[in-house]
């Protein structure tokens, strides 16, 4: 179905342990949701036997999400860039520069009313593009954009695998209030039962 709008934009900060295993922070709001653009790269590749196409495999290797936020404050700023504040609270951006990855959530509410829900679980950011127009006889806002790669998590789930995305539409069938309701409480972990099969 399709998506007629975006908000609730959050983030979450990432800490790795030894092996690089993630954990999450309590999510905080980022920014006022515009536009979220999600493209993705595939791995593929073809076997070809008995001059034809055997087995074909196309594994995700990595995306691109590009925000557009009404605003990103100092601190917003420096957990998904590595800018630093000075004593002055003046954020300072350095060549040096490289943010730690972060989770990235957000909803879309779809035409009948109902809310699709996402988390990318991994997502290292660049500097925001700034867009500066004068003012001319018409306002014209000018908005900033924030670019990041979307990675896959170095945690296995419950399968052994490992997720980039939990997606869910609050009125696909057999999906917890719950679910939803907590949604921005944490960042979503997936459960499944010993057969490997969704709870």
């Amino acid at each position: 179905m399709a998506t007629i709008g975006l908000d609730k934009l959050f983030y979450s900060k990432i800490t790795e342990d030894a092996d690089g295993n993630e954990t999450y922070a309590t999510p905080v709001s980022l920014a006022k949701a515009m536009s979220a653009e999600l493209s993705v790269e595939l791995a593929e590749a073809t076997l070809y036997a008995d001059d034809g196409a055997a087995e074909i495999v196309k594994e995700f290797q990595s995306g691109t999400l590009t925000l557009g936020i009404d605003d990103i404050g100092a601190s917003v700023a420096g957990d998904l860039t590595g800018a630093t504040i000075d004593k002055n609270h003046v954020l300072i951006s350095t060549s040096e520069d490289g943010g730690t990855p972060v989770a990235i959530g957000f909803r879309a509410k779809k035409a009948n009313g109902k809310y699709r829900y996402f988390w990318l679980y991994r997502v290292k950011f660049g500097i925001p593009a700034t867009n500066l127009t004068t003012k001319g006889e018409s306002i014209e806002f000018s908005t900033p954009s924030i670019e990041g790669t979307v990675l896959r998590r170095n945690k296995v789930d419950g399968l052994g695998k490992h997720p980039w995305k939990a997606e869910v539409s609050e009125d696909d069938t057999g999906v917890s209030a719950t679910v939803i309701k907590n949604w921005y409480d944490d960042v979503y972990e997936p459960t499944y039962t010993t057969t490997g099969t969704t709870e």
